[in-house]
């Protein structure tokens, strides 16, 4: 079985796009689920985390205090290093796991993953298939869906690749910055062509 990588900066609209695809019977993961499934409550990884950090970093429910990590690792740079090394492998080998389903006929499945090109997740990969919009776009659709400040969602698209970097490594780009219709069509166009493909 093929695995597509799907990808786009924050706020470019992967999950909506992947749903599409998900409606048209393809299997997809998306790895920021993954990321989350792996340091909930009794899972190792978040006792790790609490180890290094300190409880302060959990919530009075004892899970993962997310924005004040996220505030963490992007103020102190070799933190985020200390996260990632912990975490990449453990969500690589999950991300494994979730996108081999029992029972499945089609050809592909979808990983979804923001730092797809940022990480060796790549490598899982056959093809890239990035989802595109323009930075401000980005900017306005993240700050009006996680109410975090202008400057913080600037930081996050400044840690991702460029986004003319990442367009150069796709082998096909959907243009998440028009009518729904469009994109719907767009989504149906590359998974006929994927279904030749990979068939």
């Amino acid at each position: 079985m093929s695995i597509i990588g799907l990808t786009g900066g924050i706020g470019s609209g992967k999950s909506t796009v992947a749903r599409q695809f998900g409606a048209l019977g393809v299997h997809w993961v998306d790895a920021d689920d993954v990321a989350r499934e792996v340091v909930e409550p009794g899972m190792p990884a978040l006792t790790a985390i609490a180890d290094h950090f300190g409880q302060d970093i959990l919530t009075d429910d004892g899970a993962l205090d997310r924005a004040r990590l996220r505030q963490i690792v992007f103020e102190q740079p070799e933190q985020r290093v200390w996260l990632e090394s912990l975490l990449h492998p453990v969500i690589r080998e999950e991300l494994i796991r979730q996108l081999h389903p029992t029972d499945y006929t089609l050809p592909y499945v979808l990983l979804v993953s923001p730092l797809l090109l940022e990480t060796d997740q790549n490598k899982l990969v056959e093809q890239v298939l990035v989802v595109d919009v323009p930075v401000d776009v980005q900017i306005a659709r993240t700050m009006a869906r996680d109410t975090n400040s202008r400057e913080q969602v600037e930081r996050i698209i400044a840690a991702q690749m460029p986004r003319e970097q990442r367009i150069s490594k796709a082998s096909a780009v959907i243009d998440n910055n028009q009518p729904k219709e469009n994109v719907a069509a767009e989504v149906r166009a590359l998974h006929e062509r994927f279904m030749v493909d990979f068939g």
